[in-house]
């Protein structure tokens, strides 16, 4: 069992620490925790001074890893590092008796997944994929109305962006390692296509157990797939299908769920992403738009997972997305990347 004991945390609230300070940690993860209530960021790391200078949070810094999880009052660590690289956090954070939140994909292969998950069960610590968009409320509200949709037959999903070499979140000078194969495993579909994977699980309640992919590299100037199709189903028949790219301009239309069903269908526009906004329609057969509120993606599943450290969750439901299942997930894909290349 961690030290954390997933209810010991002390008065203060549950420490966290950010392992990898790149764009999503500095614009999405680290505001939002900023704003979890009983959670404070305690530790910054990342070997790159220049990343951590560009993150505005009042913590300690550290190039060292050793360093950071030495941090008093450290309880769990949201790894954002290259998916090369994620094996090495994990594990040290897993051997310190830390929790950990660890950005999808769990690695840039099998073997080190693999590794990851046996770590922190070894370790008797909490292990979570930070698959943000189980938490987007949008998804949650669908996920609700999937019984009044009848027998659901489909589920597709487009998730696309625009990504060239030289992409930089902010203009200023950025290494855009998702389109380096040493270090992120692939481009487009190892990027956004575990979204979809887990996505199609959590709203159906059963998970894609066939999968095949094609990969495409038609636009973009680098040496992995820039827009992939992937084809799957479910144990229990459902057709699940993804499109995911980084081709497709921003301006264009790009991001787009539907769930498909014998007495009506659900279609979400703009909802796959960072933020809580989009909307959700469902047709039955004549539209009716279904509301939705809550937090972005991200300060929702702070929230879940900080209250699965401190034991303030209710009870069965502290943190209630197995290592073991998304490490079966992240096996698939991979699978059927392989035989795409």
């Amino acid at each position: 069992m961690s030290a954390v004991g997933w209810g010991g945390v002390g008065w203060g609230g549950v420490g966290w620490g950010i392992a990898g300070c790149g764009w999503v940690a500095r614009d999405h993860a680290l505001p939002a925790l900023t704003a979890t209530p009983g959670a404070r960021v305690v530790a910054l790391h990342d070997r790159d001074p220049g990343a951590l200078a560009r993150v505005d949070v009042d913590a300690p810094a550290h190039a060292d890893l050793g360093a950071f999880l030495a941090t008093p009052g450290l309880d769990a660590v949201y790894v954002a590092v290259p998916n090369a690289a994620h094996r090495e956090v994990v594990e040290a954070v897993a051997a310190a008796g830390k929790a950990v939140l660890c950005e999808k994909p769990l690695a840039a292969d099998a073997g080190d997944a693999q590794a990851m998950v046996t770590a922190a069960r070894d370790a008797g610590v909490l292990l979570g994929t930070a698959y943000d968009q189980r938490w987007h409320p949008a998804h949650v509200r669908l996920r609700e109305l999937v019984p009044e949709l009848g027998t659901v037959t489909a589920l597709r999903i487009v998730y696309c962006c625009w990504l060239p070499a030289d992409w930089t979140p902010d203009g200023r000078p950025h290494d855009n390692w998702r389109v380096d194969r040493a270090r992120a495993g692939g481009g487009a579909a190892i990027d956004l296509a575990p979204h979809g994977l887990d996505l199609a699980g959590v709203l159906l309640g059963e998970d894609v157990v066939e999968l095949r992919a094609l990969l495409q590299r038609r636009v973009q100037d680098y040496p992995v797939d820039d827009g992939a199709l992937l084809s799957g189903r479910t144990a229990g028949g459902v057709l699940v299908d993804l499109h995911v790219a980084f081709n497709t301009p921003d301006a264009l239309p790009r991001r787009r769920l539907e769930v498909v069903g014998t007495r009506g269908m659900a279609v979400a526009v703009d909802t796959m992403g960072q933020t809580a906004g989009g909307s959700l329609t469902l047709h039955r057969p004549d539209p009716v738009d279904v509301p939705f509120a809550g937090d972005s993606p991200f300060a929702a599943q702070f929230a879940a997972f900080t209250a699965a450290v401190a034991g303030t969750a209710p009870a069965g439901t502290a943190w209630p997305y197995d290592a073991a299942r998304d490490l079966a997930l992240h096996r698939l894909l991979l699978t059927a990347l392989g035989d795409a290349r």
